[in-house]
């Protein structure tokens, strides 16, 4: 099958409020920067912008959308403006000003032509999926990015509702901190029926600078073909970014009569 439209390079990056830890210590000594601004948070956003650059649409969880701990700078739109992009937009998932803004959301170099914020179910509010439709240039591609719970309960219920959003007549990408490894989402009954397919191959994550789990998915329909899906090496966050081009290909034409 041909494709629609010129591939799409996709960036999922969970960026962890530029904190940058670089070991499992760092957790604890590095705390404080959840509710009060480094001093190496700019330097590190730009460098974090700097890997954003090559993409067309980029996938960002764990940013903040300006409050004290970033010297109320909105991350979403600092690194827009860092990487160039002219679209981005952001969903505020716990607002707790004057100290944190719990912010994920999106950077695209395509308008897009509808973005519909979903509240997510859960036991603790504070998740959200973004769906993103892009128009005829990029194929009419549907984007859902997410950041799910870590609770197993609570994102077997968050995905049923993802799946909910999958319309079947519609090439569509899942990307995002899925916060489990990929078995996990084979086994989803509603997330294998929307069509959505988990990449035979996906690349360790987390932690950084030790990647042992795959928590970062791209996860394409039917008709979206995934390529080139590779795990960063920054070490910018305790997540590497992880990448992919997508390709949307023309349906199926159907066997020719007897």
């Amino acid at each position: 099958m041909s494709a629609v439209s010129p591939p799409l390079r996709l960036l999922s990056y969970n960026i962890h409020i530029g904190a940058q830890p670089a070991g499992y210590g760092h957790y604890l000594t590095r705390a404080w920067r959840h509710a009060l601004p480094g001093f190496a948070m700019h330097e590190t956003l730009d460098a974090i912008g700097d890997v954003m650059q090559g993409y067309d649409f980029v996938a960002v969880q764990e940013a903040d959308a300006g409050s004290l701990r970033t010297r109320f700078v909105n991350q979403m739109e600092y690194l827009a403006k860092r990487a160039g992009f002219d679209h981005v937009d952001l969903v505020v998932n716990r607002d707790l000003r004057p100290v944190a803004r719990h912010a994920m959301g999106f950077l695209s170099r395509h308008k897009p032509a509808a973005v519909v914020k979903h509240r997510l179910p859960g036991r603790i509010p504070g998740r959200s999926v973004l769906e993103v439709d892009l128009g005829p240039e990029a194929g009419d591609l549907s984007l859902l990015l997410t950041h799910l719970s870590l609770g197993h309960f609570d994102r077997h219920q968050q995905l049923d509702f993802i799946s909910g959003l999958v319309k079947p007549a519609r090439p569509t990408v899942l990307l995002g901190d899925l916060n489990c490894e990929p078995d996990i989402l084979r086994a989803h009954v509603a997330l294998c029926g929307s069509g959505l397919c988990v990449p035979p191959e996906t690349p360790a994550t987390f932690p950084s600078w030790r990647p042992k789990l795959r928590l970062d998915h791209i996860l394409g329909s039917q008709r979206v073909a995934i390529r080139r899906l590779e795990a960063l090496p920054s070490l910018l966050s305790d997540h590497l970014a992880l990448a992919a081009e997508v390709a949307i290909q023309r349906e199926a034409l159907p066997p020719p009569p007897p």
